[in-house]
C-alpha cells in the first residue's frame, strides 16, 4: 500500500492538529491531559511550550486549564525522557515512559557525573566521588520531604553538598564555576526520584520547584519491564505518527537500531510506503510501517490553520520532515535541529511566528497559502494574542535570525 503525502497531511491534522474537534471514531479532546495522551507526550524544555501546544489544538481550553492539569490535579508530569528531553506525560503513562526511555537517560547522566567528579578541579576538593553523590543525593530528598517543595537555588541553600562546585579547567567562555546542583537534581529526575513542579514567578518561567516523586505515586513509579515498555511506548507512538519510518522512531525515542527493531518485532504491524517528499514535488517512497487494523481514513478539516510552538511535538514527531516542512528548515531550526514556532496551514508549514512583549503575536508567511489562508492564519494569531495578552517573559524563544527579526520588528 502507498500512502502518498496529501493522504499523510490529512492524518496529521485528524490525529495530531485539529483535536477539538469531534472525528470518527475519536471524540474531540476536552483537556490538557487528553491532548497529550493523543499525542504520546507534550515537548516542554521550553516552559511555555506545553500551554502553547494545547492551546494551539483545542481553541476552548486556556492557560489556567493547562497550569490546573500540570500543578493542581498533576495529570500531567514533566519527566526527563526521550532523548534526554523534557516531556509533559500524562500521569498514567509515567510508568511506560520512565521504564521506556528515562530509566536508560539515568545511568549515563550518572556515570558522566562520576566522571566530572573524579577528574575536574573542584571546591571542596572530592576524595571518593561516589560516597559525596549518595549524600548529596540523600540530602535533597530530606530536604524536601522535611520543607516541601523547593526550588534549586532553596535545595542548594539548605542541602550543603550541592555547594560542591565545579572550577573552570580552560580559559574558555563557557567554562565556568559551576555547582553539583545543575547536574544531581535532573538525574534525580531521570531516576524517578524527585519530579517538576510548578514554576517560581510567571507561567513562562523556567525555574521551578522539585518534589518527591512519592508526591504522586506513594509506592514509587510502578515497575515495568523494559521491553514491554518500550513496545508499548512503540506501539502508542504509531498510532499518532504512523503511518511512519524505522528512523523515524529511533530518532524520535533515541534508542538505538537494536532496541527500536525489537519494539517494533512486537507489534502487528503492516508494511507501507509512505511518501518523504516535500509538499508539490514529485513522490519518494520509503518503506514504512502501521499498526494492523489501523484507520487509515484521513477526512479533511477544510482552512484548517495552526500556531504551533517550539520543539513541538508535531514538527519534531519525524526524523523525515521534508513531506510538511518542505524548504523552510534553515528559516525555521536552529543549528542544533531544534524547531522555532511554526505557522501551519493544511497540514503542512508555511510559516513563523513569535510573541511581542505584552503578548502581541506576529507572524510571517513564507509562502503564499491565498487570501483565505492568510485571513484564517491572521485570525488565528488574534486568537492566540488574546489568549497571551499581558504575558510576561519570554513565551517563544528567538532560536533563527528570522525570530528575532519578527520579534523585532514594529506591528
Amino acid at each position: 500500500m502507498r500512502i502518498d503525502g496529501d493522504h499523510r497531511r490529512r492524518l496529521l491534522v485528524s490525529r495530531q492538529l485539529a483535536l477539538g474537534l469531534d472525528a470518527p471514531g475519536r471524540p474531540a479532546a476536552t483537556t490538557p491531559e487528553e491532548v497529550a495522551d493523543r499525542l504520546v507526550a507534550l515537548h516542554a524544555t521550553d516552559p511555555s511550550s506545553v500551554h502553547l501546544a494545547v492551546l494551539a489544538r483545542v481553541p476552548d481550553l486556556t492557560l489556567d486549564d493547562v497550569q490546573a492539569a500540570l500543578h493542581v490535579r498533576a495529570g500531567l508530569v514533566k519527566l526527563l525522557a526521550m532523548r534526554r528531553t523534557v516531556f509533559a506525560v500524562p500521569r498514567h503513562l509515567v510508568p511506560v515512559v520512565h521504564a521506556a526511555a528515562s530509566a536508560d537517560v539515568a545511568p549515563r547522566l550518572r556515570a558522566r557525573l562520576l566522571k566530572e567528579l573524579a577528574t575536574l578541579p573542584t571546591e571542596p576538593p572530592v576524595e571518593d566521588p561516589d560516597a559525596l553523590l549518595a549524600a548529596a543525593e540523600s540530602q535533597v530528598l530530606d530536604v524536601l520531604r522535611e520543607h516541601g517543595p523547593a526550588d534549586g537555588t532553596e535545595l542548594t541553600r539548605r542541602a550543603p553538598l550541592l555547594r560542591t562546585a565545579f572550577l573552570p579547567a580552560t580559559t574558555r567562555a563557557w567554562d565556568v564555576r559551576r555547582h553539583l546542583t545543575a547536574q544531581l537534581l535532573p538525574l534525580l529526575s531521570a531516576q524517578a526520584r524527585i519530579v517538576r513542579g510548578a514554576p517560581k514567578g510567571a507561567w513562562t518561567s523556567s525555574r521551578h520547584v522539585w518534589s518527591p516523586m512519592t508526591d504522586l505515586f506513594p509506592d514509587g513509579v510502578p515497575d515495568v519491564d523494559p521491553s514491554v515498555a518500550r513496545r508499548e511506548l512503540a506501539r502508542r507512538w504509531l498510532e499518532a505518527f504512523g503511518p511512519a519510518t524505522e528512523a523515524d522512531l529511533r530518532w524520535w525515542t533515541g534508542w538505538n537500531l537494536g532496541r527500536t527493531r525489537a519494539a517494533l518485532a512486537d507489534l502487528d504491524l503492516r508494511e507501507v510506503e509512505v511518501d518523504v517528499a516535500p509538499p508539490g514535488a514529485d513522490p519518494a517512497l520509503v518503506a514504512g510501517v502501521v499498526l494492523r487494523g489501523a484507520d487509515l481514513d484521513a477526512p479533511a478539516v477544510d482552512d484548517h490553520v495552526a500556531l504551533l510552538p517550539p520543539l513541538d511535538p508535531t514538527t519534531m514527531g519525524w526524523t523525515h520532515r521534508d513531506w510538511y516542512l518542505g524548504d523552510h528548515r534553515p528559516a525555521l531550526f536552529d543549528s542544533a535541529g531544534n524547531a522555532g514556532a511554526t505557522v501551519w496551514w493544511q497540514g503542512r508549514v508555511v510559516g513563523a511566528w513569535t510573541v511581542r512583549e505584552g503578548g502581541d503575536v506576529a507572524h510571517r508567511l513564507l509562502e503564499d497559502v491565498g487570501a483565505d489562508g492568510a485571513a484564517a492564519v491572521g485570525a488565528e494569531a488574534a486568537r492566540l494574542g488574546t489568549h497571551l495578552a499581558g504575558s510576561s517573559g519570554t513565551v517563544v524563544a528567538s532560536v533563527t535570525p528570522l525570530y528575532r527579526e519578527l520579534r523585532a520588528s514594529p506591528g
